[in-house]
């Protein structure tokens, strides 16, 4: 009528817990560096996309406008037709409004731009948010650096 209960006596041991949970965490220690820079070149490479694509929008909006929008009047001259809206402005030329770059920090707009051959200066400081930098924290922009070109040959 009762059954007698069963000691079971399988399972892990105290030291068996402790050696998986070290390897977890040097399996951790090893992979999270490399996830953490992946999201930082993918945010490098969104950034790169999202210039280039104001680029196209401001472009559009150069060929309706007839001028590109000025500095004052910035990218959100893309979105929204400028205070002193132009006829032909046929807007918004973007899908939704972009003025600050994967890392939060607001993409710096000049018109005219101050580089030869480009109408305009497109840039994003890059990670740390300030002029200059390396790797990372390299600054993102529309026009061909030709003395970086240069050195890198």
């Amino acid at each position: 009528m009762f059954k007698q209960f069963r000691t079971d006596e399988s399972g892990l041991t105290l030291i068996e817990l402790t050696i998986v949970i070290a390897i977890l965490g040097i399996l951790a220690a090893f992979i999270a560096p490399r996830v953490i820079t992946a999201i930082d070149d993918a945010r490098v490479g969104k950034a790169e996309t999202e210039i280039a694509n104001l680029g196209v929008a401001l472009s559009q909006y150069s060929i309706d406008v007839g001028t590109y929008p000025s500095t004052e009047e910035g990218l959100n001259a893309l979105w929204r037709a400028p205070s002193q809206a132009t006829l032909n402005w046929d807007g918004p030329y973007t899908k939704s409004p972009v003025t600050a770059d994967p890392w939060g920090n607001p993409y710096i707009y000049r018109y005219p731009g101050t580089h030869y051959g480009y109408d305009y200066d497109l840039m994003s400081y890059g990670k740390d948010g300030k002029l200059g930098g390396e790797k990372l924290d390299a600054d993102i922009h529309n026009w061909i650096d030709e003395e970086a070109t240069l050195q890198a040959k």
